[in-house]
C-alpha cells in the first residue's frame, strides 16, 4: 500500500488464471470438458413410480431427523424397501414385478448368447405350433438358459389333445419340442351335452365338429371310460355296427343298443359276446331286427323276450280275437 492509502498492485485471487484476471467468469474453463455418455438405466414400471417417490420423500425426512448420517442412510434403505414391498402387495403388483424381473433376467441371458434362435416342433396336428409355444412359455423374450423344461412339459400335458410331450434344450440356442397327440375315438353324450373323447376317455372337445359326426356314439355317465372295451367287442359284429345308432350305458353296469330303426337291444352284464351271437343268429334266420318290434331283451340266459310295437300288438290282438271267435263258432 502506498502512502496515499492505495494498493501497490492489483488484487489477485489465489489460483486464478490470466483469463480470470481479465474479468472472465469464475466458472469459465480454459479447456473444453469431455462429454460424458449417459448410463443405460433399467426402465422402471409405471405403476412403481408413485411408491418410489413416496419412499424417497420419507427417506429424506428420516435422514434429516436421525443424528447420524450413516443411521439415516440405513433407515432410508429399510424404509424404501418396506415402502416398495407394501406398494407391491397392496397394489396387487406381485405378478407384474415377477414378470418384470424375469424379463430382466432373460434379457441378460440373451445378451450373453443364450437367446432361443431355432425352435423345432414335431408331432403336432390338432394343436397348432403357436398354441404349443404359448403353452410352453416360449416367447420372443425367453432365454434358453432360464427356460424350465420340466414346467413347460407339464403345461403341455395339461392340454387334453397332448398325450405325451418332450422338451429338450440344445445349448446354446436351440429348442426341440416333441408331442404325441391323442386321437378322436368316439362321441360321448352326458347330461344332454355331446363331446369328442379319446380311447382312454379323455374329453378332447366339449363340442362336435362336422368331421367327427361319423364316430360311434356312447351315452351315459361312465360311458367314456368303458367305451374302448365295449366297442372292441362290437367290432366283431359288422352287421350290428351298421344298424347301430348309439350304445347306452345303464347304471354304469351294462349296455343297451339303440338301433337306427328304433329297436332297443338290452344286453346282459356279462357274456356280451354270447348275447350278440344269439342276436345275429335270430336276425339271420327270422329277420328279427326287421320286424315291427321295439325291444329285444337278451338279459336272461335261457330265453329272448321281444316286445311288439303298439300297432303290431293291436294287430296281433285282433287276429287272436278272430281266431277265438272262429273256434267258438266251430264248437
Amino acid at each position: 500500500m502506498d502512502g496515499g492509502g492505495c494498493l501497490d498492485q492489483s488484487l489477485k485471487r489465489s489460483g486464478l488464471s490470466g483469463a480470470e484476471e481479465a474479468g472472465a467468469p469464475i466458472d469459465a474453463t480454459a479447456r473444453p470438458r469431455t462429454a460424458i455418455k449417459p448410463r443405460r438405466r433399467l426402465t422402471r414400471p409405471a405403476w412403481l413410480t408413485p411408491y418410489w417417490r413416496r419412499a424417497r420423500r420419507w427417506g429424506r425426512a428420516l435422514m434429516l431427523r436421525l443424528p447420524s448420517r450413516g443411521l439415516g442412510l440405513v433407515g432410508s434403505v429399510l424404509l424404501l424397501a418396506s415402502s416398495l414391498s407394501y406398494g407391491v402387495v397392496e397394489g396387487q403388483h406381485v405378478a407384474g414385478i415377477v414378470d418384470w424381473l424375469k424379463d430382466a433376467r432373460d434379457a441378460t441371458a440373451n445378451s450373453l448368447g443364450f437367446r432361443i434362435a431355432t425352435i423345432s416342433v414335431t408331432g403336432a396336428k390338432e394343436v397348432s405350433r403357436e398354441e404349443i409355444l404359448t403353452t410352453a412359455g416360449v416367447t420372443g423374450r425367453a432365454s434358453l438358459l432360464f427356460l424350465d423344461a420340466d414346467a413347460a412339459r407339464a403345461r403341455l400335458m395339461a392340454n387334453p389333445w397332448i398325450g405325451d410331450a418332450a422338451v429338450l434344450k440344445l445349448y446354446p440356442d436351440r429348442l426341440q419340442i416333441t408331442v404325441t397327440e391323442r386321437q378322436a375315438f368316439a362321441l360321448w353324450q352326458n347330461e344332454g351335452r355331446v363331446g369328442v373323447i379319446a380311447d382312454d376317455g379323455t374329453l378332447l372337445e366339449p363340442f362336435v365338429e362336422n368331421r367327427y359326426l361319423g364316430l360311434p356314439l356312447v351315452v351315459g355317465r361312465g360311458a367314456q371310460r368303458q367305451a374302448k372295451d365295449f366297442l372292441a367287442v362290437l367290432d366283431r359284429y359288422p352287421a350290428i355296427q351298421a344298424a347301430l345308432r348309439a350304445s347306452i350305458l345303464v347304471a354304469e353296469r351294462r349296455w343297451n343298443l339303440r338301433l337306427r330303426n328304433g329297436i332297443d337291444v338290452r344286453l346282459p352284464d356279462a357274456n356280451i359276446g354270447q348275447a350278440l351271437d344269439l342276436l345275429v343268429s335270430l336276425d339271420r334266420e327270422k329277420n328279427l331286427l326287421s320286424r315291427d318290434i321295439t325291444i329285444v331283451d337278451l338279459r336272461l340266459p335261457d330265453r329272448v323276450v321281444v316286445r311288439l310295437s303298439d300297432a303290431s300288438a293291436q294287430a296281433r290282438d285282433a287276429i287272436l280275437q278272430i281266431k277265438k271267435k272262429k273256434k267258438g263258432g266251430d264248437a
